[in-house]
């Protein structure tokens, strides 16, 4: 059976560069440690953001593949007009957390990977229709329901940013609506390439 990726984080990041809500799925989820790990790659996935957003010449809010962490990860990018970002974390090992034969790759071949082969991560997802999909499926779901939370009259913005949580405002700036929190892990549960609506 050939394990297909998966995603392994949702970061949600607000226009002050402040997490708003990281959300980990399977095999992830039970790690130790791996929440900080994967704040920390959030935060490194900022500078290229930043450089992103700089192009005069983009029209749309996809930022595609932002880096690869390794043969494992790699961390897609999208900005609402707002200066809100998302950020999903795709691993190709799938939610077993094993190399994926689909590609070619079994446990005993994995190896450090060079510079010049981080491109083979986009070029495999693109190969299993799963670029297209992190963006246009999985980005457009998220930011619906991110649109569904600003609905919410008692959900202010204002309220998750960092010189609120200094003023003792909110919980640290975070979001804690378990609305959004349930979807979220919805979309990151259903997520696969190939699946057609997130």
């Amino acid at each position: 059976m050939a394990i297909t990726p998966s995603i392994a984080c949702i970061g949600v990041i607000g226009k002050h560069d402040n997490p708003l809500h990281i959300a980990l799925f399977p095999p992830h989820l039970s790690t130790q440690g791996a929440y900080l790990e994967f704040s920390f790659l959030l935060n490194a996935s900022l500078d290229i953001f930043e450089l992103r957003t700089r192009d005069r010449n983009r029209v749309d809010q996809d930022l595609g593949m932002l880096q690869a962490v390794d043969e494992r990860l790699s961390i897609w990018g999208w900005e609402t007009g707002t200066g809100t970002k998302f950020a999903i974390v795709v691993d190709m090992w799938g939610k077993e957390g094993r190399p994926s034969t689909a590609f070619g790759v079994k446990g005993e071949d994995v190896r450090p990977v060079r510079r010049s082969s981080f491109a083979t991560i986009a070029n495999m997802l693109e190969m299993s229709g799963g670029a297209n999909l992190v963006r246009q499926q999985a980005f457009k779901a998220l930011q619906t329901a991110f649109i569904r939370l600003l609905q919410n009259p008692f959900y202010t913005p204002d309220d998750h940013t960092p010189m609120a949580a200094q003023s003792g405002r909110e919980k640290g700036g975070q979001i804690t609506s378990k609305k959004f929190f349930l979807e979220v892990k919805r979309i990151g549960d259903t997520w696969k390439p190939g699946v057609e609506k997130v």
